[in-house]
């Protein structure tokens, strides 16, 4: 099968999405032209000198300096800041970006690259969740292509492909219920980031992992699932499936259903967006439905995993409920794995938020980046006095 040739940038290359997207590049023999990441220079220094990018963006500026000298002896630039992460999203012969930086960080440079007319392979959740409202009319605008990198919403994108203008009643969202699915909010009072870091069945970062023990990572995906698909709140149906093999689906107006099934395994739906149209060999396992055994399904439990019914509810409201609820929930996360508050106080600071915050109309990134900035401060200040 012919591959159509593409040119990468990769915002986020040493997050665990950005180190599996060069590994399926490297596996489809796709150039990278740039790379962006926060700090991790060692790792950064490995990818230069194996993918010989043109670009390679570091936020940290000091870090940035240190690099430069590490590959003084290659042709590849260097540059610094978030104009730096936002020149390698626009670097000029890039024809797909993939946005994978973790966090409220991703909405520029994504908005950057759609506005340098570059095709999006999206894994950063926070640029729909807090920006749908920009982003979408914008790639519309521009013609550009935005194919979801996420699991979950890369199988609803596969479960749409040649569905032509039949309508959809219903958007099956899957949810694996993480590390406490069956836990009650009592029992989960003494969690401690190590408990809440053993995921069931994916390898991702330390804040999604956190997220997916809450379920505010399917809270997310429920926002970034109305963004992309264009339907309403109540047309997204939440599901707990354990085994983590239905990665979601979708119910056409006819009753019939149909979803994607596979390994867990985030090099999958990586490839498809890299690849997309073309489906080409993957690395990753094959899927047997013997071995596999059965499948379960279970309603989410809103009661214990209040975190999740916040976000769903944020989208309604609109505005910048979402970045508010999605700000909390960052510095939330981040002072649990600091041990500054308990497990449960995650959920409540999101649901508080939803309660607090005066929601205003979207008008512009820097105002949702404002939001952001004064909601984590709020959260903060009242946790570490």
């Amino acid at each position: 099968m012919r591959k159509a040739f593409k040119k990468i940038a990769v915002i986020g290359s040493t997050g665990s999405i950005g180190v599996q997207s060069l590994e399926v590049a490297a596996h489809n023999g796709f150039e990278i032209t740039a790379l962006a990441a926060k700090s991790n220079i060692e790792l950064l220094e490995k990818q230069i000198r194996q993918f010989k990018p043109k670009l390679v963006a570091v936020y940290d500026t000091d870090k940035a300096s240190e690099l430069k000298l590490r590959v003084a002896d290659t042709s590849t630039k260097v540059v610094s800041g978030m104009d730096g992460v936002i020149a390698a999203a626009q670097e000029k012969s890039a024809d797909l970006v993939i946005t994978s930086l973790v966090g409220m960080i991703g909405i520029l440079p994504t908005i950057a690259a759609i506005e340098a007319g570059k095709d999006i392979g999206l894994a950063n959740k926070e640029t729909l969740v807090c920006a749908g409202e920009i982003i979408m009319p914008l790639a519309k605008k521009k013609g550009v292509k935005i194919i979801p990198v996420d699991s979950e919403h890369s199988a609803i994108f596969q479960s749409l492909m040649g569905a032509g203008e039949n309508k959809i009643k219903k958007i099956i969202l899957t949810a694996s219920g993480g590390p406490f699915f069956g836990k009650t909010r009592e029992e989960l009072k003494g969690i401690t980031p190590e408990k809440a870091l053993k995921h069931p069945n994916w390898d991702m970062g330390a804040k999604i992992t956190i997220d997916s023990s809450t379920l505010i990572n399917k809270g997310l995906e429920f926002i970034e699932a109305y963004w992309l698909f264009g339907v309403s709140p109540s047309q997204i149906e939440i599901v707990i499936h354990r085994e983590s093999i239905l990665h979601s689906a979708v119910e056409f107006e006819d009753g019939s259903v149909i979803g994607q099934m596979g390994v867990p395994d985030m090099r999958v739906p990586i490839q498809l967006a890299v690849t997309y149209p073309m489906r080409c060999p993957s690395p990753a396992k094959s899927l047997s439905l013997t071995d596999c055994g059965k499948l379960t399904f279970y309603k989410p439990d809103y009661k214990t995993f209040t975190g999740l019914e916040a976000f769903m509810n944020a989208i309604e409201v609109g505005g910048t409920m979402p970045t508010a609820l999605n700000a909390a929930n960052e510095e939330a996360v981040s002072l649990f794995l600091n041990r500054k508050i308990g497990y449960n106080d995650i959920s409540d600071i999101v649901c508080d938020t939803l309660v607090s915050h005066r929601a205003e109309k979207i008008t512009s990134a820097e105002q949702i980046l404002a939001v952001e900035k004064q909601v984590k401060s709020d959260v903060f200040c009242k946790y570490c006095k």
